[in-house]
């Protein structure tokens, strides 16, 4: 690579989150725009082991929550997503911490997970990004049992997705996020640039700290 594509391609954000519900294709976008910016991915899975690893359930119950409860996963859709989002909530200082790191040092980096919250976006500063959510349970149960024929349709876990969705949705509306539908998947990396990079120019929402 020369350096006018480096200088092209460069950044001009320090964190660019991709946040939703499970099955929305938050990996698959994550991946396309470390591919174009040549910058990694962190994953906001690979923070809950390392806070698994080195915590008690007493330390930290939200975020023990699944492993201590696994009957949990299969209560009412409502109540699961209750739970998602007390456990985003606890998860939330050591997303900020990430964050913090990377616009501290000046490092690019790519931010994706269920549990982000979009209050950790800056319209018009260092940290950028989209929320994508997809509203229809039957397009989401399709997505799952493509990505995992063995399992059979997963109604339960769509319609979880769709609500958990519904939530973040609104608070990144309230934030002043965009939120992206992911079809068409053909392009939807490049939408999302588009979209969550057009935020620079968008002034800061008065109903942002209510998210």
């Amino acid at each position: 690579m020369n350096g006018t594509r480096e200088a092209r391609e460069r950044p001009d954000w320090r964190v660019f989150v991709v946040g939703g519900a499970s099955g929305m294709g938050k990996t698959g976008v994550a991946r396309a725009l470390a591919r174009r910016y040549g910058v990694p991915v962190v994953e906001v899975d690979d923070i809950v082991e390392a806070l698994l690893a080195v915590t008690r359930p007493e330390h930290l119950p939200e975020v023990h929550y699944w492993r201590t409860h696994p009957e949990a996963a299969r209560r009412a859709p409502e109540s699961v997503v209750e739970r998602q989002i007390a456990i985003a909530e606890a998860l939330a200082p050591a997303v900020e911490a990430v964050v913090a790191n990377h616009v501290g040092t000046d490092t690019p980096v790519i931010l994706e997970g269920d549990y982000l919250l979009p209050r950790v976006v800056t319209p018009g500063g260092p940290v950028r990004g989209v929320l994508l959510h997809e509203d229809d349970e039957a397009r989401v149960t399709a997505d799952y049992l493509r990505r995992e024929p063995e399992a059979g349709p997963q109604r339960h876990r769509a319609r979880v997705s769709v609500l958990y969705g519904r939530w973040l949705a609104a608070r990144a509306r309230e934030a002043g996020v965009p939120v992206v539908a992911p079809r068409p998947w053909e392009d939807l990396a490049d939408r999302v640039v588009r979209r969550g990079e057009a935020v620079a120019q968008d002034p800061p929402s008065p109903l942002r700290g209510r998210c």
